[in-house]
């Protein structure tokens, strides 16, 4: 979750109150928000002002309007009382409105783009330094690292409109001078230029292998940015800007309208008229016509039932209106008080299902008053854990008291690691990984083997003999299941030696067998018994299968030298494989 960190000093002058920093760790608690640290430096490592502290807020991330000081301040003097009602969001639209023309060259690169002006401004160095790190907060989190939207902001003073949205040849299609720049490039100048900036490198592949780059004109045919990499020096803000034009290119257009809204609805509070915001007619290549943003409240209902089943407690119907609304949530009850209507504002676009509403209203109502005023359910159930971690946990102590260490491995592996290392063919049961970031994990493991012998291979330096064992999910591709795999538990157990110690192995299943009560029975019958099997990853003639009842439920045996030498282990090594599940059908049977 995003981390915001905010003047203790400027944030309780908006709140027009003063906590000790226990007391406000517990009213952000009751919010949902908490302090995750209080430090006494800036996030640029300098000491804070005397008397003053940074409070560094774990936001949830899908509370963007939480991202900047002057959301959290709004927000907390709702919850705390100290407004009544939400500011007044409002959109105007002038006579000849600014426009936005999209060319269709954008459709292959990103496609969409929506824009906003903001009004007679006026910035401090505080409010000036919040603008930019909340759109650097909407770019690591809602935007993704800018991969589905990004943001440009403009001095409207030294650009004039109509803007272009277009894409042009990356080389020599266009030249501008980047922001915090000198030199004039084209595309392929701009991504030289900028591989040696930290902060903007990562973005840089995704446009780099396109032969178009989406750039931002106005009507003189100046660069203003191209997105979602950089902006134009030209029209770069600064403190005397007083007309802001804002927009945000995207792949996704749920999410540049969210960022946009985000952005006009949290510094519309300094221009000349409060919280009013300049449309703009973004024109389609088709000449369809879009004014944005726009702020037409949204609806959420949800029923009094369904809130008081979910927070657990009987809520009066006509304080749940107030509860929201010290949440930033503007609602009204219907006539038979039974149906609750939220009328979102556009700072509130995490709300979209009744769950949402309700989570709010038991903010609202006080979380911490809930165990208090709920009811008893009128049924009671008792937990009880489930038969396989049972027998999971029960096998686990007993393999632990005979000497074995448990380890954990990971359940993803390499192809290799899986099959050819093992001496075994693929067989496709393997769960394969869409997109791996390396070949260490390309698959889901189908055995435990190769965890085993890895730990073995990178804990040679300790003595002998080694005795390691593990309880853990292997993995299958199933067609019959609704995800496509299913998993199950299985046991292996590893005994190192100078000598192969086949008995010790051999020795250890005879004492889980014991243990199970499930009886010896070399000629058949009902028990287990052994015999002598084949398998590419043992050493013929010394691989055993294990049958209970009839079903074949593991093997064991001596490791493969090949085995050995593909894990880079110098002594042998016997393994027990035993498949928890099946064992526990046939306890159960």
């Amino acid at each position: 979750m995003p981390i915001v960190g905010v003047s203790r000093v400027a944030l309780f002058k908006r709140l027009e109150v003063e906590y000790t920093d226990r007391q406000f760790e517990d009213i952000c608690f009751e919010f949902g928000i908490e302090i995750d640290d209080i430090a006494h430096e800036d996030k640029d490592g300098n000491p804070m002002p005397e008397g003053d502290v940074l409070y560094k807020f774990d936001i949830p991330a899908n509370r963007y309007d939480l991202l900047c000081l002057e959301g959290i301040a709004r927000a907390l003097r709702l919850f705390l009382g100290k407004d009544s009602k939400l500011p007044n969001y409002r959109i105007v639209k002038p006579s000849s409105p600014v426009q936005l023309l999209v060319k269709p060259a954008v459709a292959a690169v990103r496609p969409v783009v929506v824009a906003a002006i903001l009004r007679d401004i006026t910035f401090t160095p505080e409010s000036y330094a919040s603008f930019i790190e909340l759109q650097e907060k909407l770019h690591q989190n809602i935007c993704r690292r800018r991969t589905l939207a990004s943001v440009g902001t403009h001095d409207l003073d030294t650009v004039s409109g109509p803007f272009t949205y277009t894409a042009l040849p990356k080389k020599g299609g266009f030249t501008f001078v980047p922001l915090r720049q000198t030199e004039s490039v084209d595309g392929e100048g701009m991504m030289a230029l900028l591989e040696s900036d930290l902060a903007l490198k990562p973005y840089l592949p995704i446009i780099r292998d396109f032969e178009n780059y989406p750039v931002i004109l106005d009507s003189k045919k100046t660069v203003c940015s191209v997105p979602p990499i950089i902006n134009g020096q030209h029209s770069k803000i600064t403190l005397n800007t007083k007309n802001v034009f804002i927009e945000v290119t995207a792949t996704d257009r749920t999410k540049a309208c969210i960022v946009l809204d985000t952005i006009t609805t949290m510094f519309g509070e300094y221009t000349k008229n409060p919280f009013e915001v300049e449309a703009v007619e973004v024109v389609s290549a088709d000449k369809s016509v879009v004014v944005t943003p726009d702020f037409t409240p949204r609806s959420v209902d949800a029923t009094l039932a369904y809130l008081n089943s979910a927070v657990g407690v009987e809520i009066d119907p006509s304080k749940v209106v107030g509860y929201l609304q010290r949440m930033s949530v503007p609602a009204t009850l219907n006539s038979d008080k039974t149906v609750i209507t939220t009328i979102l504002p556009p700072t509130r676009s995490d709300i979209i299902h009744a769950c949402d509403v309700m989570e709010d209203v038991a903010i609202g109502y006080g979380f911490n008053k809930i165990l208090a005023a709920a009811k008893v359910p009128p049924t009671n159930t008792s937990a009880v854990q489930l038969p396989i971690n049972k027998l999971g946990d029960q096998l686990r102590g007993e393999i632990a008291q005979a000497g074995y260490t448990e380890v954990l491995t990971l359940s993803l592996c390499s192809t290799d690691e899986n099959y050819k290392d093992l001496r075994q063919k693929e067989d496709g049961k393997a769960v394969v990984l869409g997109n791996p970031k390396s070949r260490e994990y390309q698959v889901a493991r189908t055995s435990l083997i190769p965890g085993l012998l890895k730990t073995a291979r990178h804990n040679k330096h300790l003595p002998l003999p080694w005795k390691l064992f593990e309880i853990s999910d292997v993995i299958y591709q199933d067609a019959t299941t609704d995800v496509g795999a299913r998993n199950e538990r299985e046991l292996i157990a590893l005994y190192s030696n100078t000598k192969a110690g086949f008995e010790f192995v051999h020795g250890l299943l005879d004492r889980l067998m014991l243990l199970l009560e499930i009886p010896s029975t070399p000629g058949g019958g009902a028990g287990y018994s052994l015999a002598e099997t084949s398998n590419p990853t043992y050493f013929d003639k010394r691989c055993a299968e294990i049958t209970v009842n009839g079903t074949v439920i593991g093997q064991f045996g001596v490791v493969h030298p090949e085995v050995l030498v593909n894990f880079e282990l110098d002594y042998p090594v016997s393994l027990l494989q035993v498949n928890v599940e099946v064992l526990l059908s046939l306890i159960d049977a």
